[in-house]
């Protein structure tokens, strides 16, 4: 069956003032009975299987006056289509100039008079509401809460960002995850400055040395014997690589994922997303993926247990160290150590999705080394690339990687593993271990979590829980409105933080590893100013 059954039955619905039950359309249009989707007798579901059983009859054929009405407005869109195609909102001399003007931009970033800034600021809510996507102004407090100018972001250094009108915040954003390194790392920035000047990007032919070197420095500081990986460039990536491997090489299709887990929003990775918010809007995604509760190992085992007695193929269980953007949820010390246990047995392979706990962020260079786990496959991401470059790969063992090796061009990628974002991951890695920074990370994140709970203590109706290893830490409030009412609060005392994408109950706070003990502490006070204000 086609999507536009479920495009058909929410439109109409939504011009009757109704709801649609997705699932209950897809098994009324076949002519089966509603199951989990949606229960018997449910006002929904019969609404659905009247939306969905004209499809199923043969259509009355329409009266000549009726085909003659829709023919004239077949070719008025056509017209107009023709029309829209046809128009240029900017000659090419004109398209030429603007972005020359944007580049002296560029080029004078630092020296740009006051009267320039602000028309920089109006005319990027303008071009994001006209040419890319005007919703994200809505949930940006960079627009809402930015009084007389909205905050356009402009530079930054460490763990401080600094906007277009010179505006300074404290980043315990960090860009949710990238700038574990810190904001503009210099040895960073230099590594990728100057491997610019030589060769940007790969041939695509020739043999390049930093992505053998990134690939041998990676494979080595990996947890047990994960060795070889492949680069690309952002964490969804990395888990559609890693679905792709674990099907390959078990032969067998079906996934087992945590609920509220967030794996990426391309299709595969989309598929393993434990949230239906993210998820509902693409239907169908992939069908033999079954959902657990994160932390609980016994449903782990149940489900595979399950699936072995009805014959269902599992090829492998996936899941974060710690849930990030669920909140930064922390499992107990046995989870991981069960879950290798019970994949073990089952035969099936686990998969860390360490986009955003690897390289130090929870206080381990990597989230399993908490447990002593070695999984079969490893994704990260984000940090990987110093906060300069976009980089991710995905890790597994030499007998793994076998399957890909007959035939390498199975997974590609053109701009994956380029030079530039090598080169800003071999001076990640180096700065990561020789500034020890998930030693800090973990200093850090003990005192800042104590400071946390102190304040909890004296606002104990509002503030209902502080969690979190390490720098990725989580800090839950009673309803969404009061936590998008504190993050607004730090934002105007300048402390960048943010909500879980679409739920500001809990604020993830995930500054720079190496960030000062001062800057927790003006942090700290200023949450707790906030609360005071909103009291």
């Amino acid at each position: 069956m086609k999507n536009t059954l479920k495009r058909d039955a929410r439109a109409k619905a939504a011009g009757e003032g109704g709801v649609v039950v997705l699932s209950s359309v897809r098994l009324a249009a076949a002519g089966k009975p509603a199951g989990n989707g949606a229960r018997k007798g449910d006002p929904s579901a019969v609404a659905a299987a009247r939306l969905a059983a004209p499809r199923a009859a043969e259509a009355a054929p329409a009266s000549l006056p009726e085909k003659r009405m829709a023919a004239r407005r077949s070719l008025r869109a056509a017209a107009k289509a023709r029309a829209r195609r046809g128009t240029r909102r900017m000659s090419p001399d004109k398209v030429i100039r603007e972005s020359q003007r944007w580049l002296d931009i560029i080029a004078r970033a630092d020296k740009l008079p006051l009267a320039r800034k602000k028309r920089v600021v109006k005319e990027t809510v303008k071009s994001f509401n006209a040419y890319f996507n005007s919703g994200f102004l809505e949930y940006r407090k960079a627009v809402a809460e930015a009084e007389q100018y909205a905050a356009i972001e402009w530079t930054g250094q460490g763990s401080y960002i600094e906007d277009i009108m010179g505006r300074q915040y404290i980043d315990c954003l960090g860009g949710f995850g990238i700038y574990s390194a810190g904001i503009r790392h210099p040895k960073i920035v230099e590594a990728v400055r100057v491997q610019l000047e030589r060769m940007p990007l790969s041939s695509q032919e020739l043999l390049d040395p930093l992505r053998g070197a990134l690939a041998e420095l990676l494979g080595e500081i990996a947890p047990g014997n994960l060795q070889k990986c492949f680069f690309i460039n952002n964490g969804t990536d990395a888990v559609e690589g890693a679905m792709k491997l674990a099907r390959l090489y078990t032969e067998k299709s079906g996934f087992i994922s945590t609920i509220r887990g967030f794996h990426g929003k391309s299709y595969g990775s989309l598929s393993l997303m434990g949230k239906a918010e993210f998820r509902v809007a693409f239907e169908p995604l992939l069908q033999d993926v079954y959902f657990v509760e994160f932390g609980d190992a016994d449903e782990v085992e149940w489900q595979l247990k399950k699936a072995r007695d009805v014959g269902l193929d599992i090829a492998a269980v996936v899941a974060e160290p710690v849930q990030g953007e669920a909140g930064a949820i922390v499992p107990s010390d046995d989870y991981w150590p069960r879950l290798r246990e019970i994949c073990d047995e089952y035969d099936v392979l686990l998969i860390a999705d360490e986009v955003q706990t690897g390289m130090g962020r929870t206080g381990k260079l990597f989230g399993v080394e908490h447990w002593n786990v070695i999984p079969d496959i490893m994704c990260l991401g984000k940090a990987l690339g110093g906060g300069v470059m976009p980089l991710s790969a995905f890790i597994s063992t030499p007998e793994i990687w076998k399957v890909l090796e007959k035939n390498p061009f199975l997974h590609s990628s053109t701009f994956g593993g380029n030079p530039l974002a090598c080169a800003a991951g071999i001076a990640a890695i180096n700065v990561t271990l020789s500034e020890d920074l998930p030693s800090q990370a973990a200093e850090s994140g003990e005192y800042f979590l104590a400071g946390l709970r102190d304040i909890q203590s004296r606002y104990p109706e509002h503030l209902v829980d502080v969690r979190g290893k390490g720098l990725l830490i989580g800090v839950e409030f009673d309803t969404t409105d009061f936590g998008y009412s504190v993050a607004s609060g730090l934002f105007r005392r300048g402390v960048l933080v943010a909500g879980t994408l679409l739920n500001a109950k809990t604020i993830r706070v995930e500054p720079a590893l190496a960030i000062p003990r001062k800057l927790i502490d003006e942090v700290l006070g200023h949450l707790d100013d906030t609360l005071r204000s909103l009291m």
